[in-house]
């Protein structure tokens, strides 16, 4: 069975930081595309951050870019999500999820196995 399991969120100060990550266990996600995606109250679903399966290639959020940083260990099986100058705007559950698909995408669809989220709250 599949799991991702989430930490790091937390209650922090806007302009601070925080560090997600997610370990995946249950396969091999050689080959895989991992990802972060976020859900304010409300509103729908997200794309935040993408990665390739060697790291090469990375994709951001217009929202986010400059600010957080997306970065996979794969002897690990674990993505991180460094987030730099958060702002209130930030507040969401984060969610990290892996991609089996061929090509590196921003959609929901592309991912496959999804985590149960980490509560990120940015005070202003």
């Amino acid at each position: 069975q599949v799991q991702l399991v989430e930490s790091g969120g937390g209650l922090v100060q806007a302009g601070g930081s925080l560090r997600l990550s997610c370990a995946a266990s249950g396969r091999r996600f050689s080959g895989s595309h991992m990802g972060w995606f976020r859900q304010a109250p409300g509103k729908e679903r997200e794309f935040v951050a993408a990665i390739s399966w060697i790291g090469s290639r990375t994709l951001y959020a217009d929202s986010v870019k400059g600010r957080f940083t997306i970065s996979r260990d794969n002897a690990k099986n674990t993505v991180y999500l460094q987030m730099n100058r958060l702002k209130p705007q930030d507040t969401a559950v984060y969610y990290c999820a892996v991609s089996t698909a061929q090509v590196m995408g921003i959609k929901r669809p592309l991912y496959d196995y999804w985590g149960q989220g980490t509560q990120v709250t940015v005070s202003s």
